[in-house]
């Protein structure tokens, strides 16, 4: 079955000022469109792959493509207009088992912030930052992944893109603001619910 470009569930402005229309546009038509497009034929040519050699030579092309729109996928879900600028619930965290986790793991939301942007910050080149949640030890950690990875050893929780095209139009080459303002779109009810699937915290 063939994946196809999900839609946004806001509209395209409505991350400003925090992440522009312009980026958010570009960023799903034309980028995760590219992803959804280059993954469809890629599982389309493995379909028709008669040789073992064959097959191995479309992998890359897989996981590349299956991974950015795995992550980006889950991106989107991730924000939400913000309710400093009076446009929604986003970067709002509330009280219940995520933020029991939180500061259970980090002392504190300010301690995370920092510690997943000083990590996300120190990747080289093109790649994500996740929070995502350790099934072994029940805890929540701090991961990254390369260029279009998607996060296999952790249960992602939050995961923040730090390609270039997520935030170059409106920040240039200072990520570090980036990563500081977008936590005013994080959408924390999206993350408690998944971090509720991922504990076994979600009511029956």
């Amino acid at each position: 079955m063939a994946h196809s470009l999900p839609p946004l569930p806001y509209a395209y402005n409505a991350l400003e000022p925090y992440i522009s229309e312009e980026i958010m546009t570009l960023h799903h038509t034309k980028h995760h469109q590219t992803y959804v497009n280059a993954l469809n034929a890629a599982e389309a040519s493995y379909a028709k792959a008669s040789t073992p050699k064959e097959r191995i030579a479309l992998q890359a092309a897989l996981k590349f493509n299956g991974g950015g729109h795995i992550n980006h996928s889950l991106f989107w879900k991730n924000l939400a207009p913000s309710a400093a600028a009076g446009k929604g619930n986003g970067g709002v965290l509330k009280d219940g088992p995520l933020k029991d986790a939180i500061l259970r793991d980090f002392g504190s939301l300010e301690n995370l912030q920092k510690e997943f942007n000083t990590t996300t910050a120190g990747i080289q080149g093109s790649g994500w930052g996740w929070l995502g949640f350790n099934p072994s030890t029940k805890r929540l950690e701090i991961s990254t992944t390369a260029n279009q990875d998607p996060l296999l050893s952790l249960v992602p929780i939050i995961g923040v893109d730090i390609w270039e095209h997520a935030f170059y139009l409106q920040y240039k080459n200072v990520k570090v603001d980036y990563l500081t303002a977008i936590w005013n779109v994080i959408n924390f009810e999206e993350a408690e619910q998944r971090f509720n699937e991922a504990s076994g915290n979600a009511k029956l």
